[in-house]
């Protein structure tokens, strides 16, 4: 890297190297090591990355236990839910046969008074020729 040439490196240049650094993914390099060693700032930056570090592996020990009850709660509202989806959907389906049953019924009944008006219509004339 040729930082280790360059001695002054700015906080903003370590700040950018500290993660990987902490987390041991890259050597420090030596004017990184320098640069912290005097800098007030990039020392306690230092300190918080390795807070955040301690706690993450914390995290990966810890086992949480869910609350009693907290299954049960997951799935009963998950069965309402689905149960509401169904209603919906079977009333949905109702509606558009209904509406289809009345167009129907309406269009059969138009036909039928129609057919009952020719109907009468030609009895009409029927009788007036006759």
């Amino acid at each position: 890297m040729p930082a280790e040439s360059n001695l002054t490196m700015t906080c903003e240049a370590v700040a950018e190297l500290l993660p990987e650094v902490v987390d041991g993914a890259i050597p420090a390099p030596t004017a990184v090591t320098r640069h912290v060693e005097t800098c007030l700032r990039c020392q306690a930056e230092l300190v918080q990355y390795r807070k955040v570090l301690r706690a993450l592996h914390q995290l990966r020990t810890e086992v949480l236990e869910p609350a009693p009850g907290l299954f049960t709660d997951i799935l009963t509202s998950l069965e309402g839910a689905g149960e509401r989806r169904a209603i919906r959907s079977l009333l949905r389906q109702r509606r558009a046969a209904y509406v289809g049953a009345i167009a129907g019924a309406t269009a059969a009944a138009g036909a039928a008074g129609i057919i009952v008006l020719a109907s009468r219509a030609r009895h009409r004339k029927l009788r007036l020729a006759g």
